[in-house]
């Protein structure tokens, strides 16, 4: 018979089921392995009737399998083969079901493009040295621009898409076409030439640079040094729309903003009719409720002046919470002012090239309104103390020690009770009078009636 040992001083092992350790593992992968390349080459390639791509990938001396899901596999410019040499990017995982290691393949390309991939990477890099990648050199993109520029082919799909997404935001905005090709030899000038005749012809507020996807081979002329540069050098902020999601070119990095398809980049350039009229929409029903609540505000301040003849005391406190909400609500009105002038002035910043001078005059504005604000406060307290101490000498007229300085005195019987009438008292009683000062003890000889 084994010997367990159960002592309390040692922690139990928790028991895993299959499913939960595979579990653990894939999640452990995943967390531990980033996205990466890998090279090799392509063997037993099997095309599952869902779309999917099962193959190994191997060197000289190991293989590993992989999985490319049709909904990325879609997006490759090849089938692969066995024996094809091939780079893929993917992500290490484990087959939970039969405890496999295994690549989940999210793109394909041969062999042959890491080599433009260096050559990307280096051009890149010099660019960025030179500070054409420069994040503080990006503009915003126009809130409503009047019209809408796009450097593109004509026959290319991008184009349906992208005057499809502007069709359905923004029904009536105008487009300008720039036409140039977007793939082949020379496109790359081509593309360059036409961001500079949009930036002379200063037609349009923005600029859309876009192409539909495609390997890298296809995107090369937006890896061009003259389409970055001519993207910097534009005086219009330009949107790149280039490839798909995971497609990254140098026109993106040098672009204002950069959209990870043709469809995103005009929903990103244009405003959304519908949206706006939310906000619409919006704006009235907080107009509304503004007015119901000053109603409600009025109705409220009637209804206290209808009961403001009530007890000294009360009225007091009531107009204290009157106090204490008016300094309030004039907190937030100056916060609110605040904030409308400060989005304000921004907006006026945005819209002057020297508007140093309006934000001063704006800052002595809003430094008037608060010292307003404060002397308005300071005077509405000071009324209130001055009515305070009104009803305040108003009570102490009622009080009953200024009776018994009058010289008047109070009669109590032993118990405490106050004597009000001479029948209540009989001969021989004790009783207490009390004085404006001081008090005196006495005894009962006779009473008489009144």
């Amino acid at each position: 018979m084994d010997w367990i040992d159960d002592s309390p001083d040692i922690p139990a092992l928790p028991v895993l089921t299959v499913s939960e350790l595979n579990r653990m593992a894939r999640r452990a992968l995943e967390s531990q392995l980033p996205l990466l390349w890998v090279e090799g080459e392509v063997s037993n390639f099997m095309r599952a009737a869902s779309g999917h791509w099962y193959f190994s990938l191997k060197d000289a001396s190991a293989q590993v399998r992989c999985v490319m899901f049709r909904g990325r596999n879609q997006f490759a410019d090849f089938t692969p083969a066995n024996g094809d040499h091939v780079e893929i990017r993917a992500l290490p995982s484990l087959y939970e079901a039969r405890g496999e290691f295994q690549l989940g393949a999210e793109a394909i390309r041969r062999a042959g493009a890491g080599r433009l991939y260096e050559t990307f990477l280096r051009l890149k890099a010099k660019l960025d040295a030179e500070g054409l990648f420069d994040p503080a050199k990006k503009r915003a993109l126009p809130r409503f621009p009047r019209r809408i520029g796009i450097v593109t082919s004509p026959q290319a799909a991008a184009l349906h898409d992208v005057l499809t997404a502007l069709a359905r935001r923004m029904p009536g905005l105008p487009v300008i076409l720039y036409p140039t090709p977007v793939q082949g030899a020379g496109a790359g000038a081509q593309i360059a030439a036409a961001i500079r005749m949009a930036g002379e012809r200063a037609e349009c507020d923005v600029l859309l640079v876009c192409r539909g996807g495609g390997s890298l081979e296809d995107l090369w002329a937006f890896n061009d040094e003259a389409v970055a540069r001519a993207i910097a050098a534009s005086p219009m902020p330009v949107v790149s729309g280039v490839g798909h999601e995971t497609d990254f070119t140098l026109a993106d990095f040098a672009a204002d903003l950069r959209a990870p398809t043709p469809t995103a980049a005009a929903e990103l350039a244009s405003p959304a009719r519908q949206e706006l009229l939310q906000q619409l929409g919006h704006l009235a029903r907080q107009l509304q409720q503004h007015v119901a609540r000053k109603q409600h505000s009025d109705m409220q301040r009637l209804d206290y002046l209808a009961r403001r003849l009530v007890h000294p005391a009360e009225q007091l406190r009531r107009q204290q919470l009157g106090v204490n909400q008016l300094v309030q609500r004039l907190h937030h009105a100056i916060r609110a002012r605040l904030t409308r002038e400060q989005l304000r002035t921004a907006r006026l910043g945005q819209r002057l090239v020297t508007p140093l001078h309006v934000i001063r005059r704006e800052r002595q504005g809003l430094e008037s309104l608060g010292v307003r604000a404060q002397h308005a406060v300071q005077a509405g307290a000071m009324r209130r103390q001055l009515n305070l101490e009104r009803l305040a000498s108003s009570l102490a007229h009622l009080n009953p020690e200024s009776v018994l300085a009058r010289g008047y005195s109070i009669v109590q019987l032993e118990s405490g009770a106050v004597v009000q009438d001479a029948a209540t008292l009989a001969a021989g009683d004790r009783i207490g009078i009390r004085l404006h000062r001081g008090r005196a003890r006495a005894t009962v000889e006779s009473t008489a009636p009144d």
